[in-house]
């Protein structure tokens, strides 16, 4: 969760935020939420910074990790 968002903008600033951290695959970036898919490497500490540079605080950070099976 992310507070102070509130349009567009706030959404690109975010985005083009995370998108600058090495280990980032994806972001879904919405109003006041970002969803995070990385490789592993990126801390919450990593995020938040990022995230700080756009201009915004990160309330709440949940992890939901999921790991895919590897082909054999």
């Amino acid at each position: 969760s992310i507070s102070g968002m509130s349009c567009a903008h706030c959404v690109r600033a975010v985005f083009t935020s995370l998108a600058g951290v090495e280990g980032i695959d994806r972001a879904d970036v919405t109003i006041g939420k970002a969803v995070i898919e990385h490789d592993g490497t990126v801390t919450p500490e990593d995020i938040r910074a990022a995230i700080a540079v756009a201009g915004y605080n990160v309330t709440d950070i949940g992890n939901d990790r999921r790991t895919l099976p590897l082909a054999p």
